[in-house]
């Protein structure tokens, strides 16, 4: 390797067996690329490639610094997924009726991520499909299904869509408690949650033992790479419901969330005139700040933190700063705390999400709305004017396409919450929460 290609990023850290993610091994330079040398190496692969074994004839070359970190030896699917996808491919085999090659071949810049198209029958069922992603085959079934029947969307729309902006989304998932919201029929027809990950589910599906008070346990997904990601939307889960901890530290979240939900028709520009006075506190208080469209009515900003504090010193800290929010707002059929959902006029500055076992839509999740709209990441300048009926399914590809992503970078930004309790009148958080529930996991 030479020396542009000796440095790993920090987002893929744990890609290489660390649990710590923003830190990477001492004395080693910092630099956003996975292996810089990718963007411009020449990787070919076929459908009978392993994708990994491309990067591993691209990197094998007196590359001692990749043999340290592990690199060459200790290759994740993820990481095959998030740094050849554009340089490789997907190496597909499927079944030539079925709209999955439509959708993944209909996204901007996508006619590159597909190395072949081969028609394939998966045992009886003609309109089955395998979809290769990295070095996995993801079993599509029924990809001609409408999901959405007024944009005529299937499901191999879905699948295609998040195989498409998994490079983008996967921050956002990873090693995160995955919570399945099912639609095996489509946005009209009747859902339900589920949150033990099916039995016998692939291995590259990672999985999380979680106890909760009442006594009771499960086992949630993890959602840690992109064939994961495929086999998900696969089961109709059309959203991608995530919590706001990690394995290890499920106890302790990574981010505060500041939900602004409208509690009335017509409260949209409300919302926007909000999120500018949250970040304009956010700011004052030294945390980073980023905003994205609900994907339903509402719009949510998020604080990147160190997963150092249990849910209720976040959340109380979370509901100081939504006082302030609704104090400088100054009108409460604009901006309300009020919990009660009769007594409310305005919009709602939810505070109450920061909770253990509460989920929201992740970044890029599509929602179960007729349009197929999606949760959007915006830059800051953009909040003033945003519609967000302009973020869906088949806007999005070419949205990152044109401005790249505006959360790119946002977990390298973590800041700690504790310092900063008494620039909002709180005493400081608790020192004797005991110690984080470390949950048991299998690492994907």
């Amino acid at each position: 390797m030479d020396t542009r290609d000796e440095l790993l990023a920090l987002e893929h850290a744990h890609a290489v067996g660390r649990s710590d993610e923003p830190d990477l091994v001492a004395g080693v330079p910092r630099i956003q690329d996975l292996v810089a040398g990718l963007d411009d190496g020449d990787v070919g692969s076929d459908s009978g490639d392993d994708p990994g074994r491309a990067l591993r004839r691209l990197v094998d070359r007196d590359d001692q610094t990749g043999r340290r970190l592990g690199l060459v030896e200790r290759l994740d699917d993820h990481v095959v997924v998030e740094r050849l996808e554009p340089h490789v491919g997907l190496g597909q085999r499927v079944d030539h009726r079925s709209s999955l090659p439509r959708a993944l071949l209909g996204f901007p810049g996508a006619r590159q991520h597909v190395a072949t198209l081969e028609p394939v029958e998966v045992g009886a069922r003609r309109h089955d499909c395998l979809v290769r992603v990295g070095r996995h085959e993801v079993r599509v079934t029924n990809p001609d299904k409408v999901f959405f029947p007024e944009r005529g969307l299937t499901k191999g729309d879905l699948v295609g869509y998040y195989v498409s902006v998994a490079p983008h989304a996967l921050p956002h998932l990873r090693r995160r408690p995955f919570h399945m919201k099912r639609y095996p029929n489509g946005v009209d027809e009747p859902f339900f949650h589920q949150k033990r990950v099916p039995a016998g589910h692939p291995p590259y599906v990672g999985e999380v033992h979680v106890s909760f008070p009442s006594g009771h346990s499960t086992v949630f997904a993890l959602v840690n790479n992109a064939a994961a990601l495929a086999w998900v939307a696969n089961l109709g889960c059309i959203e991608l419901h995530t919590w706001h901890s990690r394995v290890p530290e499920i106890e302790r979240p990574d981010y505060l969330l500041i939900d602004l939900d409208p509690s009335a028709e017509g409260q949209w520009p409300f919302v926007r005139e909000i999120a500018l006075v949250v970040a304009e506190v956010m700011g004052e208080l030294g945390l980073p700040a980023y905003p994205k469209t609900s994907g339903a009515t509402g719009l949510h900003i998020l604080a990147p933190i160190r997963p150092e504090l249990p849910f209720p010193d976040v959340r109380r800290f979370a509901k100081a700063l939504a006082e302030e929010v609704e104090r400088r707002v100054g009108d409460q059929r604009v901006a309300t705390t009020t919990w009660r959902v009769a007594d409310r006029e305005g919009v709602f500055v939810d505070f109450g999400q920061n909770a253990r076992d509460r989920t929201i839509a992740c970044a890029y999740s599509v929602r179960p709305v007729a349009d197929a709209r999606v949760s959007a990441p915006l830059a800051w300048g953009e909040v003033a004017d945003v519609d967000p009926a302009a973020f869906t399914l088949e806007t999005m590809p070419a949205r990152i396409a044109a401005v790249g992503d505006p959360m790119a970078g946002m977990w390298r930004r973590a800041v700690s919450l504790g310092p900063r309790f008494s620039t909002l009148g709180l005493d400081p958080p608790g020192t004797t929460a005991g110690p984080a529930r470390m949950a048991r996991s299998t690492r994907r």
